[in-house]
C-alpha cells in the first residue's frame, strides 16, 4: 500500500500532560512533523524542557500551567492555541495520574476521587474545549479537527490492584467512543490509544516515513466508525499501541501522531463529499 508521511504542517496541536515522558515525546513529534503546538502541564520545570526542545525542532510553542481537573484552566490553554496561533486542529490528551497498588477494598474515597477528577473530569474538560474551538475553526471547512485520548490497557484489560485508575480509563473510552458518535462529518473525530507500560522518558527519533501496516502506527484495533489500519477510516477507533513485552514512547508517538493524521484525513474527505 505504500508508504505514509504524517505531515502538520500548518497546524495547531495542543498536548496536555506535555511536561514529560509520553506527553512530550508526542509533542515533540508534532513539532518535527511541522505543528505549533501547545503544552498544558502543571510541572512548569518539565514545560520550560518540552518547550526547549520543540523550539530545537523548528517549531512554534507556548506553555501553560494547566490543571486539566480545573474547568477554568483547561479552557484558558485552548484560548492559547486559538489566541496564538488562531485555531486548533489536533489535541492529545496525555495527562493522567496512576499512584495506586492496593485492590479495591483497601482503596481510598480520597485517592479513588482524586483519580477520576484528573482521569476522567481531566478529559471530559479538555475534549469540551478543544471540540468547542474546533468546531469553530475559520480555515478550510468548518468543524475539522482530530483528537486523540490516552487510555490504556486497563481501559479493557484490568490490572491486578488498580480498581480507581481501570475505572478512569474505561471512562476515558466511554468519552471517547461517546464524542466518536456525536460528532460526525465534518465536525473533529475522537480515537484513543491504549499504551501498554511505557520505559522512561527519551527524546524520540525523527519521524520517518512509515508503512500504514508498520507494526509502530498501533494493533489491535477495536473499531467503532472505521479502522486505523486503513487510511482515512479512522472515526471513533481505539488501538493497542505495542508489540513485544512492553510499549515505547517513540512507538506510542507513532502510533498517535498517524491516528491523528488518519483522523484528520477522515474528517477532510468527509468533509469534502456532497
Amino acid at each position: 500500500m505504500g508508504t505514509l508521511k504524517a505531515s502538520f504542517v500548518g497546524d495547531v496541536a495542543l498536548v496536555t500532560g506535555a511536561s514529560g515522558g509520553m506527553g512530550r515525546a508526542i509533542a515533540v513529534a508534532f513539532a518535527e512533523a511541522g505543528a505549533s503546538v501547545v503544552l498544558a502541564d502543571l510541572d512548569e520545570p518539565g514545560g520550560a524542557e518540552t518547550l526547549r526542545q520543540v523550539d530545537e525542532a523548528g517549531a512554534r510553542a507556548w506553555f501553560v500551567r494547566t490543571d486539566i481537573s480545573d474547568a477554568a484552566s483547561i479552557e484558558a490553554a485552548v484560548a492559547v492555541a486559538v489566541g496564538e496561533f488562531g485555531k486548533l486542529d489536533c489535541a492529545v490528551n496525555a495527562a493522567a495520574i496512576e499512584n495506586e497498588s492496593v485492590p479495591l477494598h483497601e482503596c481510598s474515597l480520597d485517592n479513588f476521587e482524586r483519580m477520576q477528577a484528573v482521569n476522567v473530569t481531566g478529559c471530559f474538560l479538555s475534549m469540551k474545549y478543544e471540540i468547542a474551538a474546533m468546531l469553530n475553526n475559520a480555515e478550510g471547512p468548518a468543524g475539522r479537527g482530530a483528537i486523540v485520548n490516552i487510555a490504556s490497557t486497563n481501559s479493557y484489560r484490568p490490572q491486578h490492584n488498580q480498581p480507581a485508575y481501570t475505572a478512569s480509563k474505561h471512562a476515558v473510552l466511554g468519552l471517547t467512543r461517546s464524542a466518536s458518535l456525536d460528532y460526525s462529518a465534518p465536525a473533529p473525530c475522537a480515537a484513543a490509544s491504549a499504551p501498554r507500560q511505557p520505559p522512561a522518558a527519551r527524546r524520540p527519533a525523527s519521524l520517518p516515513r512509515l508503512s500504514v501496516n508498520d507494526p509502530r502506527c498501533g494493533s489491535h484495533a477495536e473499531n467503532l466508525n472505521g479502522g486505523i489500519g486503513q487510511e482515512g477510516s479512522a472515526a471513533g477507533s481505539v488501538s493497542e499501541d505495542g508489540g513485544g513485552a512492553a510499549m515505547s514512547v517513540e512507538r506510542l508517538r507513532f502510533g498517535t501522531l498517524m491516528t491523528s493524521w488518519r483522523l484528520a484525513r477522515a474528517t477532510a474527505a468527509r468533509s469534502d463529499t456532497p
